[in-house]
C-alpha cells in the first residue's frame, strides 16, 4: 500500500497517540508514526506539541526516519526555537557520520533552520563539511553558506566562509564548484559593491572545464557568472566563446538560453571582419530554431527572448523567417509574439511572403490576432518603402471585406502611411471616406478625422463630414474630441470663407461646454492664436510635420543592452530591468553590454561615453514616444515674425542672445546676417513684446502648469542654501530641492532628491525646456543607486551653455522636467546671473573707457545697495570671487569710484561703476549694457555677493 494512506485519515484527537507512537520501542511503529505527523503537518493540522517526541527520533541510524524528522525540525524550529536547540547536538553528531548522505542530510537542514539561536552552534559543523572528503558534503555545505549569510551575513564574514568558498572555485568536483559560483552570485547579489566574484582568467578557465562535467543547473549557474566577467581583449573573448559554443546543443532551454546570454555579450568585443564573428552568428541560429518546437510556454519565453535578440542582431534569424509563421493551433500569446518578430525581420528580400501570410492572417476568426495583423501590414509598409504600394493595395483589399474591426484597424495604418510617404497615397482618401458610418472606435474615428482635416483641400465635402462627427462632440472620447477640433482648424485655415461658423462652433464647445483641461488649454490657444495673428497659426498649424521612423516600438538601446544581459530570466519575458520589478535592494544592479573592441564602430555602451571629453554627451531621454521629450521638444514661444531666426553656428553661444555685446564693443562685428543684428539691436522695444507679452501663449510651461519658486543666488565662493524646487505633494512622493554654483569655471545645479513615497524610484533622468542663455545639462543626471522610502540622494549635474536659446520671462527662469520610473515631473526655478559670469572678464582699461561712452545713456541703469559695512578694497575683493573684475579705482572727495566690468558666457559685457562714500552703508551702483534686460539682474548679483 501506498503512503496515500497517511492522508486520508479523519480522526479527532490523534495527539495523544501519535504522541504514545512516537515513544514506541519499535522501529516500525516510530516510522510510521513520523509518517503519520508529517502527513497531518503537510494538510495543515498543528502538529508542533509533538516536537520533543518527534526530535527524539532523530538519534536512528534510518536515513528516511532522520529525512523525515529533519523536514518536521525545519517547519516548526521558527516557532518553537528554544525546543529546536535541543536537536543542535544531533546536527553536531551527524555532521561526523560515516555516511556521506546523513552528513549532507546535516548540513542542509542545518541551512534551512533559519533560528538566530541556532546559527553560532553550526559554525563549526558547517566548516566542517566545507573541506569534507566527499564532493557531495562540500556541494551542499556550499549551498547552506549561502542560506547562513541571508541569516546573518556578519557571522559568515568573520568566520571566513568566503573565503572557503572562493576556494571551492578551484575544487576538483565539477558540482562543487558549480554550487560554490551559485552561493557566492546569491551572496553578491545582495552585496552589489563587495566585488566577491573576482573573476580572472585563471578562475574563468576553471569554471569552463567544470561546465562540461556538471549537471544541467550547475551549468545555468557558471554560464551566468561567465556572462558577468569581462574579457581583456577580443582573442580571450573568443576562446570563451568557442568553449561556450557546445552548450547551444543542450537538451535544456535554460541552459541554451544561457549560453545564448554569454555568446550575446562577448561577440561585442569581436571585432565584425573576424572569420569567426560571422560563424557564431550561424551558430546561434539552429537553437534558437529548435526552442520554438517546445510546448507552447516554453515558445512564448523563447519568442520574448528573440525579440530582444533581433533587435540588437537580426542579421542571426534573418533567413529564419518561416519558422516565426503562426500555425493554426498556436495560443494566441504566441501568435502575436511571432507576429511582433514577422515585422522585426522583414526585409526587401522576403516582403512579398510576409505580406502574403499577413494578408492570410487577416481572414482569421480572433479578433486581437486580426487587428494585430492589419498593424502589421501598416507597419511593414512603413518599414520596407518598397513594398508599401502593395501593403495599400492589400489594406484596401481588406476595407472591401467590410469586417468592421478590419476596416477600423486598416483606417488607422493608412494615416500612419500617409505620414510616412506624403503626396503618394492621397487617391485612397475617397475609399476612407466611404466606410465613415461604420467607424465607431475612438482610435479609428480620431484616425479618419486626422486624414480629413489633414487633405482638406482635395476632399469637397470635408466641411460636411467632420461636421457630422460634430453632432455628438461632447460623446466623444478626448482622443477624438482633440482630433476634431485640430481638423477643424486645418479646414478653416485652408478655407476660412466656408467654415468660419464650423471653428466657432468647435471653439466654443472646447473652451466653454467642455471640462477637459486639455481639450480646453487647446481650444483657448487655437482661440488666440486665430485672433491675433492668422499668419502664424497658419504657420503652427499647417506646419510641415516630421516623418514618422519605421520602428516606433523598438525598445530604447541601454534599457535594450540591459535585457540583453538577463536573458533567460523574467526580465527578458517582462522587457523590463529587474529594477522595475524586484522589490528591495536585490536584483537592481544595472548590467551593460562590454564595449566593442578593435572596430572602428562606436559602441552603444555608455561606459564607453566617458573615453573621450569630446565626445557628445548622451540624449538623457532618447527614446522617440518619451512623453518628457515631445513635452521639452515643443516650442513654446509664440510663433510671431518679429523672433529672430539664428543661424546654427551662432547658437552656442558666440551669439548675443539680447542685442549688442561683443560685436560692437570694439567696432566689430561678429558675423551673422544685418538683420539679424538689427533685430536683437531692438531688443528692448521688440523683443519683450514678442516673447513675453504675447497673449497667444501667456509664459509658457510656467504659466500651463502654474509652476513658481524661485532659489536664492550663489556667487563665487557663497552658495546659496537650498530651496525646495518641487514639492512631494505635486510629485507623487519625490521632492527635489536645489541651488546652482559656479566652481572651477563649471556651472553646477546642486539637487537633493528626497523619497517620500512608499515605493523605490529608479531611472531619474532630467531636461531643461530652452532658456535665455542656453543651459542644458552637460552629461545624465548620475543617480547611481536606486531612491529607498524616506532616503535623500544629494547629486551635483554640471551644466552647459550650449542648449537650444528661447528668451524667457524672467530673464533666469529655468524650466525643467524630472522623468523617474514613476512618472515625469515639472517645475521652474531662477538661477543667478553670476553663474554665467565668466573667468577672462577683465576688460583692458582703455576699451572699457570707449565702451562706456559708445553705449546709449538711455541704457544705464542706477540702482542703491543698502546697509553695506564694507570698504573698497573688501568689496572689490569679494566681487572678484564671484568674476565681477575691477578695472580702475579712484578717489573723488572722500567718494571711492570702482569701475567694473563682466562678461557673460555669451559674450555679452557690463560695464559699472560702483561709488563708495566712507561713513555711508549705501553704495550707488551705475551699470551699463547693451541689453539693459540684464543690468537687474547683474544688481542683485551684487546686492547677494556683498551682503553675504
Amino acid at each position: 500500500m501506498t503512503d496515500s494512506k497517511y492522508f486520508t485519515t479523519t480522526k479527532k484527537g490523534e495527539i495523544f497517540e501519535l504522541k504514545a507512537e512516537l515513544n514506541s520501542d519499535k522501529k516500525e511503529k516510530k516510522k510510521e508514526a513520523v509518517k503519520k505527523v508529517i502527513a497531518s503537518m503537510t494538510v495543515g493540522k498543528d502538529v508542533s506539541a509533538l516536537f520533543p517526541d518527534v526530535v527524539n527520533c532523530m538519534q536512528t541510524d534510518n536515513l528516511e526516519l532522520k529525512k523525515l524528522v529533519y523536514l518536521y525540525l525545519m517547519n516548526y524550529a521558527k516557532s518553537q526555537p528554544d525546543m529546536a536547540i535541543m536537536a543542535v547536538n544531533t546536527f553536531v553528531k551527524d555532521c561526523e557520520d560515516l555516511n556521506p548522505l546523513i552528513r549532507a542530510l546535516a548540513v542542509r537542514t542545518m541551512g534551512c533552520i533559519r533560528v538566530d539561536k541556532i546559527t553560532e552552534y553550526l559554525c563549526e559543523p558547517l566548516r566542517k563539511c566545507l573541506k569534507d572528503e566527499d564532493p557531495y558534503v562540500r556541494k551542499t555545505a556550499a549551498v547552506c553558506v549561502a542560506k547562513l549569510h541571508d541569516i546573518n551575513a556578519q557571522l559568515v564574514e568573520d568566520q571566513g566562509f568566503l573565503d572557503t568558498l572562493k576556494d571551492l572555485i578551484s575544487d576538483s568536483n565539477p558540482m562543487v564548484v558549480a554550487n560554490a559560483v551559485a552561493a557566492l552570485s546569491e551572496i553578491a547579489e545582495s552585496h552589489p559593491n563587495s566585488n566577491l566574484l573576482d573573476l580572472n582568467p585563471q578562475t574563468i578557465n576553471k569554471l569552463l572545464t567544470a561546465l562540461n562535467e556538471c549537471t544541467e543547473w550547475g551549468q545555468i549557474f557558471i554560464l551566468d557568472c561567465l556572462a558577468s566577467y569581462l574579457p581583456r581583449d577580443d582573442r580571450e573573448s573568443q576562446s570563451i566563446c568557442e568553449r561556450v559554443t557546445p552548450r547551444l546543443s543542450h537538451a535544456n532551454s535554460a541552459v541554451v538560453l544561457s549560453a545564448v546570454k554569454v555568446l550575446m555579450k562577448f561577440m561585442e568585443m569581436l571585432p565584425k571582419d573576424l572569420d569567426y564573428y560571422g560563424t557564431l552568428l550561424k551558430k546561434l541560429a539552429p537553437p534558437l530554431v529548435t526552442l520554438l518546437s517546445a510546448e507552447p510556454e516554453l515558445q512564448y519565453v523563447a519568442l520574448r527572448n528573440i525579440n530582444l535578440i533581433v533587435q540588437k542582431r537580426p542579421e542571426i534569424l534573418k533567413h529564419e523567417m518561416k519558422v516565426f509563421f503562426v500555425k493554426y493551433n498556436d495560443p494566441i500569446y504566441v501568435k502575436l509574439e511571432k507576429l511582433d518578430i514577422m515585422i522585426r525581420l522583414a526585409s526587401q528580400a522576403n516582403i512579398a511572403q510576409v505580406l502574403a501570410e499577413l494578408k492570410e492572417y487577416a481572414t482569421e476568426v480572433d479578433v486581437d490576432f486580426v487587428r494585430k495583423a492589419v498593424r502589421a501590414i501598416g507597419r511593414c509598409a512603413i518599414k520596407v518603402e518598397q513594398s508599401a504600394e502593395r501593403c495599400v493595395s492589400t489594406l484596401l483589399d481588406l476595407i472591401q471585406t467590410k469586417v468592421n474591426y478590419v476596416v477600423q484597424e486598416a483606417i488607422v495604418v493608412i494615416k500612419d502611411i500617409f505620414r510616412k510617404y506624403p503626396n503618394k497615397y492621397e487617391s485612397v482618401i475617397a475609399t476612407l471616406c466611404e466606410n465613415l458610418d461604420s467607424l465607431d472606435e475612438p482610435e479609428a474615428r480620431a484616425a479618419m478625422i486626422w486624414i480629413v482635416g489633414e487633405y482638406a483641400e482635395r476632399i469637397d465635402n470635408a466641411d460636411e463630414l467632420l461636421e457630422s462627427f460634430l453632432e455628438g462632440f461632447h460623446d466623444e472620447s478626448t482622443q477624438v474630441q482633440l482630433q476634431l477640433l485640430t481638423a477643424i482648424v486645418k479646414l478653416f485655415l485652408k478655407k476660412p470663407t466656408e467654415t468660419q461658423e464650423l471653428v466657432q462652433q468647435v471653439l466654443s464647445l472646447a473652451t466653454q461646454d467642455s471640462d477637459n483641461p486639455d481639450l480646453r488649454d487647446r481650444g483657448y490657444i487655437y482661440w488666440r492664436l486665430l485672433s491675433t495673428d492668422p499668419v502664424a497659426a497658419k504657420e503652427v498649424v499647417l506646419a510641415e510635420k516630421p516623418l514618422i521612423s519605421e520602428e516606433t516600438d523598438l525598445i530604447e538601446p541601454t534599457l535594450l543592452e540591459e535585457l540583453i544581459c538577463h536573458i533567460g530570466t523574467l526580465a527578458s519575458v517582462y522587457h523590463k530591468p529587474p529594477s522595475a520589478f524586484v522589490e528591495g535592494s536585490r536584483g537592481v544592479q544595472h548590467k551593460r553590454l562590454p564595449p566593442r573592441a578593435g572596430s572602428g564602430e562606436s559602441t552603444e555602451s555608455p561606459d564607453v561615453g566617458q573615453s573621450g571629453p569630446s565626445e557628445a554627451p548622451p540624449a538623457v531621454i532618447p527614446s522617440q514616444g518619451d512623453l518628457l521629450g515631445d513635452l521639452l521638444n515643443l516650442d513654446l514661444a509664440p510663433p510671431t515674425a518679429t523672433v529672430p531666426s539664428v543661424q546654427p553656428s551662432m547658437q552656442m553661444g558666440a551669439m548675443d542672445l539680447l542685442g549688442g555685446g561683443l560685436d560692437s564693443l570694439l567696432g566689430g562685428d561678429i558675423g551673422g546676417s544685418p538683420s539679424m543684428g538689427a533685430g536683437l539691436g531692438a531688443a528692448p522695444a521688440a523683443m519683450p513684446a514678442s516673447l513675453g507679452g504675447a497673449p497667444a501663449v501667456g509664459g509658457g510651461l510656467g504659466d500651463l502648469f502654474d509652476l513658481g519658486g524661485g532659489v536664492g543666488m550663489p556667487t563665487g565662493s557663497y552658495v546659496a542654501p537650498k530651496t525646495v524646487w518641487l514639492l512631494a505633494m505635486k510629485a507623487k512622493g519625490l521632492e527635489i530641492s536645489g541651488t546652482f554654483a559656479r566652481r572651477g569655471g563649471i556651472i553646477q545645479m546642486d539637487l537633493s532628491l528626497t523619497n517620500k513615497a512608499m515605493s523605490v524610484m529608479t531611472d531619474f533622468a532630467i531636461q531643461f525646456n530652452r532658456n535665455s542663455f542656453g543651459l542644458a545639462p552637460a552629461g545624465p543626471l548620475q543617480v547611481l543607486t536606486p531612491l529607498s522610502p524616506n532616503q535623500t540622494i544629494d547629486v551635483s549635474l554640471p551644466l552647459s551653455t550650449s542648449g537650444p536659446v528661447m528668451k524667457m520671462e524672467p530673464l533666469n527662469n529655468l524650466q525643467v522636467a524630472v522623468k523617474n520610473n514613476i512618472d515625469v515631473f515639472y517645475f521652474s526655478c531662477q538661477y543667478p546671473l553670476s553663474l554665467l559670469f565668466v573667468e577672462d572678464g577683465k576688460m583692458d582699461r582703455q576699451v572699457f573707457l570707449a565702451t562706456w561712452k559708445d553705449i546709449p545713456n538711455d541704457n544705464e541703469a542706477q540702482f542703491q545697495i543698502k546697509d553695506i559695512h564694507l570698504n573698497s578694497d573688501v568689496a572689490s575683493n569679494k566681487l572678484q570671487g564671484s568674476n565681477i573684475f575691477t578695472i580702475a579705482k579712484r578717489t573723488v572727495e572722500g567718494q571711492d569710484m570702482l569701475y567694473q566690468s563682466v562678461k557673460l558666457t555669451n559674450g555679452i559685457w557690463v560695464l559699472a561703476e560702483m561709488r563708495i562714500q566712507t561713513g555711508n552703508p549705501n553704495y550707488t551702483l551705475s551699470i551699463k549694457c547693451r541689453a539693459p534686460e540684464v543690468c537687474p539682474f547683474v544688481y542683485q548679483c551684487y546686492e547677494l555677493v556683498l551682503k553675504n
